[in-house]
């Protein structure tokens, strides 16, 4: 620890600091630096420190030869608590010890996981402050990884610190969730004659010189060479070695003055998957043949390499298991991973890595057994380790038709865990001759998936197609349905001409499992949604009646959303999305959001929209979910449109574009135009508005979206001001009568009415203004509030003053009521051209909460516990009280059974 104590000022200040907030604000800080830079020191420091001021600990270090065991940092860094998990939720109980391999290995619910370790680690951190460490991130197995990532970001409300410890130049899945970060650079010269003088006083001036200069700053380096030189006088005349390589030659030139027994016993412990000092022992007395003790390890505790803790072996540093390992012929290691395959024989997961390490040929029984390690892996949540067990597997199969189905099986779990880029590699080795019939088509599949946002138009529907029909042929009903549903999303993204669409639909409908099957309707409405969407509205609301389960509930809320039906869609997603929070489906769960937040939208319920939007851009991001998490940042760039955040709902629209990327789906960016031009509409820049608008419309742009041409008809016809726009608005309204005429979608007849009072002539206007109003608008709160605007304006601008009043007054109190600022800003503008004044808006309570406050604060007025709250948001129930004491701070009150008047 003393080396860090030399130019690392600023560092520990930094550390100390974080330290000292954790009992009123709990922060996470991500430790990244070279091999030797003094990462382990820095976070010594600051476990004395958090322990000086009586804080709980928690430490877990990677180890590069356990990155394949599911959860095996996770169990080191929460074994001391998990006596506290009887006292979890019984669902969060059962996937955490399901995922140690301590229960019954149900479906793996990984968040169900992260929420528990976040709960125990809550509970720990309620007796007194508690600090987490972690050594060695990048060595750490990918699910313990993913479930730090969950735990950071939710420590704010928590008296949790975290200290992640990273080596420079490794990836890992904490990069891209935006924790702070402290990089350890070299330490400046002073620091390092310091340093090296403190350790090194005898060193004569050359080799004194050499060693700062080859240590370049590195404290471990400053340390180390001396000792080296002493051995070695210096590398061949022209040899240069980067600095790790330097240190690990440094200390393996160390184990030429070891013992066989002792190189032997080391090498056993830098193969071996943990520290265990028995299963070392056992493994080096099988190699050497002789009964091996502690005292055999003896000389390279003397030599530093090593040190016992607890009956565990300690590498001095991360190098010195590597330069152990690798100074090691391949002979040598293949000899003590198999040794180390019987050491660990009760434990067949751990035996099959040790297996597979020893071999550099095919062994086709080593292969199997891996295939049952990633099927075992797979049932606790760990589709990672999955993937790199069949991946292994593959490479050692014996027969290619092996290897090929097992890449496949691969590429299939790559897709489940949304890695496009893994599933682009294992698919680029997967030789398809290799395949029969059923897997090649799973193989088109999975690229059909990995391709899904290129818009290619009538060829790529076309091919989808003919591929259901083939295995409609070959009687694969259930992947055949797969091809179908993706040729009619395709359809849904660009309109593939009638013909085509009416393949799809007659295709859906062959192998449908009954009239009403939710994979059919969902179909239907992506291929036909002005066609059919009478006979869906009609299917969809006899099935309100009958009980079924999330997944299905989704795609039938997803089918009514497609048609406009969006009352009926909100009811069936309502059921879909309560059943997936308690199932700890995130990632379904955030797309179901996506589609309540639409219905949101467009059904004018706008504290419902920011509610739903923040929770599902959070969601959407956590599971890596780019197109979902881009339609969610366009509603929440919408919402400030509407609010007259006019630079924040820009900023928020450009996020959305940001995070589609190249993806070509016109829906999305038709939803990204349809944002922005609210934005600009509810600004009064009516030009660039119909821009923006215009561009849904434009069959030759990429945003040109039928179904979104029918929801903002409405907003366009405003945003025609000039000749010019009026005409092509106009142009516009007449192509969706004809689909008006063909469909009785909900929203589209609303915006129909809207458009046609805007776009009349004077004779003509007076009419269509009444019809809209007197329409049934009790479902459109927002549409109703809009026509009144509209027909307000329309009535002063011809200078029929006392007239124009009524309407006005009551555009501007609905706007108020909804939250629509900037519309109620613009009905107090027209209110003061009729000389009539307008009294200022009260914000109401509930503007005065952040979205999650707000939203915790309403599910505690329906009487849910803060652990029931936690429960469904996924977040601990002490950041739920942290919330819901903000809340009653800012609204005024004491206690939960005032929430339901205030709110």
């Amino acid at each position: 620890m003393a080396m860090a104590l030399f130019g690392r000022e600023r560092e520990i200040a930094r550390i100390e600091s974080l330290v000292a907030r954790i009992p009123e604000q709990g922060d996470a800080l991500l430790v990244r630096g070279e091999a030797g830079i003094g990462k382990s020191a820095l976070l010594a420091v600051a476990l004395d420190h958090a322990r000086a001021r009586g804080f709980a600990t928690a430490v877990a270090t990677g180890v590069q030869s356990e990155t394949h065991l599911p959860f095996a940092g996770l169990h080191q860094l929460i074994q001391p608590m998990l006596q506290a998990a009887s006292e979890l939720p019984a669902a969060q109980r059962d996937a955490l010890l399901d995922a140690f391999g301590m229960g019954d290995g149900q479906d793996p619910q990984p968040f169900l996981i992260a929420l528990a370790v976040l709960n125990l680690l809550g509970e720990a951190a309620a007796a007194r402050p508690l600090l987490v460490v972690v050594e060695d991130l990048q060595w750490l197995d990918r699910p313990t990884t993913e479930v730090l990532a969950f735990v950071a970001r939710r420590l704010r409300s928590e008296p949790i610190g975290m200290l992640l410890a990273v080596r420079e130049g490794y990836a890992t899945t904490l990069d891209d969730i935006g924790l702070p970060e402290l990089t350890l650079g070299t330490l400046d010269l002073a620091a390092a004659e310091a340093l090296l003088d403190s350790r090194s006083s005898a060193l004569s001036a050359g080799v004194r010189w050499r060693v700062l200069a080859e240590a370049a700053g590195n404290p471990l380096a400053l340390v180390e060479l001396p000792i080296a030189l002493d051995r070695e006088p210096g590398p061949p005349s022209g040899e240069f070695l980067p600095l790790t390589a330097r240190l690990e030659r440094s200390f393996a030139t160390r184990l030429a003055e070891l013992p066989r027994r002792t190189r032997v016993l080391l090498l056993a412990g830098a193969a071996n998957d943990g520290h265990g000092l028995r299963e070392a022992l056992a493994a080096a007395g099988t190699v050497t043949g002789t009964r091996l003790s502690l005292a055999d390890l003896a000389p390279a505790i003397d030599l530093g390499l090593v040190t016992l803790h607890e009956r565990a072996i300690r590498f001095r540093h991360p190098l010195v298991r590597s330069a152990i390992y690798q100074k090691a012929g391949p002979l040598d290691r293949q000899v003590v991973h198999l040794a180390l395959a019987d050491v660990h024989a009760p434990d067949p997961d751990r035996r099959a890595w040790h297996r597979a390490a020893a071999l550099d040929h095919p062994d086709e029984s080593v292969a199997a057994d891996l295939e049952q390690v990633a099927l075992r892996a797979r049932r606790r949540g760990a589709l990672t380790v999955a993937v790199t067990a069949l991946r292994r597997a593959a490479e050692l199969s014996e027969q290619p038709t092996d290897r090929a189905m097992r890449l496949l099986s691969a590429a299939e779990l790559a897709f489940e865990l949304g890695r496009g880029e893994l599933i682009e590699e294992l698919l680029a080795l997967t030789d398809p001759t290799r395949l029969g019939g059923p897997e090649r088509a799973r193989l088109a599949w999975l690229n059909e998936m990995l391709e899904e946002g290129r818009n290619e138009g009538p060829q790529r529907v076309r091919r989808l197609v003919a591929t259901a029909e083939e295995l409609e042929s070959a009687e694969d009903q259930a992947l055949a349905r797969n091809f179908v549903r993706a040729a009619a999303l395709r359809c849904w993204w660009r309109d593939p001409g009638p013909e085509l669409r009416a393949r799809v639909i007659s295709l859906a409908e062959r192998l449908a499992a009954h009239d009403d099957d939710p994979e059919l309707l969902v179909a239907l409405a992506a291929a036909a949604p002005v066609e059919r969407a009478g006979e869906l509205i009609g299917r969809l609301t006899r099935l309100r009646e009958t009980r079924m389960d999330g997944a299905m509930a989704r795609l039938l809320g997803v089918a009514a959303s497609t048609i406009g039906a969006h009352e009926l869609s909100a009811a069936f997603l309502d059921d879909s999305i309560g059943e997936l929070r308690a199932q700890g489906r995130l990632g379904v769960l955030a797309q179901s959001l996506t589609s309540q937040m639409l219905n949101h939208v467009l059904g004018g319920d706008w504290s419902g929209a920011m509610l739903v939007a923040e929770e599902c851009e959070r969601l959407t991001r956590e599971t890596q979910q780019p197109r979902w998490q881009s339609a969610a940042l366009s509603v929440l760039a919408l919402l400030a449109g509407l609010r007259g955040e006019v630079d924040q709902g820009l900023e928020l629209a450009a996020r959305s574009e940001r995070v589609l990327g190249s993806v070509t789906i016109a829906s999305n960016i038709a939803q990204i135009q349809y944002a922005r031009g609210v934005i600009a509409l509810c600004a009064g820049r009516h030009a660039a508005a119909f821009g923006h608008l215009w561009r849904v419309f434009d069959r030759r742009d990429a945003a040109h979206h039928p179904i979104w041409c029918s929801w903002t008809i409405g907003e366009l016809a405003e945003a025609a001001v000039t000749a010019e726009h009026r005409g092509l608005a106009r142009t516009a309204l007449a192509e969706l009568e004809d689909m008006g005429a063909r469909t009785p979608s909900p929203y589209l007849h609303v915006g129909l009415r809207h458009a046609r009072a805007v776009l009349a002539d004077d004779a003509d206007a007076e009419g269509l203004f009444t019809a809209a109003l007197d329409a049934d608008l009790s479902s459109w709160p927002t549409a109703r509030a809009r026509l009144l605007l509209a027909h307000g304006v329309w009535l002063r601008r011809r200078r029929r003053i006392t007239e124009a009043r009524g309407p006005l007054r009551a555009a501007r109190d609905a706007c108020d009521k909804l939250g629509l600022l900037a519309w109620g800003e613009k009905a107090r503008r027209e209110l003061r051209a009729t000389g009539e004044g307008s009294h200022l808006r009260v914000p109401s309570s509930a503007e005065r909460l952040t979205p999650q406050e707000l939203h915790i604060a309403k599910l505690a007025a329906t009487g849910l516990s803060n652990r029931e709250i936690g429960q469904q948001l996924y977040l601990s129930h002490r950041t739920v009280g942290t919330h819901l004491h903000h809340a009653f701070r800012k609204l005024g009150i004491a206690s939960r059974g005032q929430l339901r008047d205030v709110l």
